[in-house]
């Protein structure tokens, strides 16, 4: 997956156009990170908004559609391939800076990298 293609659902993830997911549970490659508040399906810039609750003290964060890995409808969950860690240090979620082409280039630069290279 090319860094470009970080904003699309993989074909993969079983993740169903016009299929409503907040509310879902996410889980990290290493455990539970919080419930979907907010998504978009927008072609080229879709993404999740995830409250993380307790977990880094109530902090929304935003992941590109790309890290989902998978979409259990019936459980209600969607898995992510990132770790706790690197979503915590991923770039701050500013809701007030929207979610345009700007914005999200921050995202590009952290989370690009981890979908370059041999083995993808």
């Amino acid at each position: 997956m090319s860094a470009s293609r970080i904003w699309e659902f993989r074909s993969e993830s079983g993740h169903v156009s016009g299929t409503d997911l907040v509310g879902f549970h996410v889980e990290a490659t290493d455990g539970p990170i919080g419930k979907i508040d907010k998504h978009s399906e927008e072609v080229g810039a879709s993404y999740l908004v995830v409250d993380t609750g307790p977990w880094i003290f109530g902090t929304r964060v935003l992941l590109p559609a790309g890290t989902v890995a998978r979409v259990d409808q019936h459980d209600k969950k969607v898995y992510v391939d990132r770790t706790k860690d690197e979503i915590k240090n991923g770039p701050a979620f500013d809701p007030s800076h929207g979610t345009g082409t700007d914005y999200r280039a921050g995202y590009d630069a952290y989370y690009g990298p981890f979908y370059v290279g041999p083995f993808l």
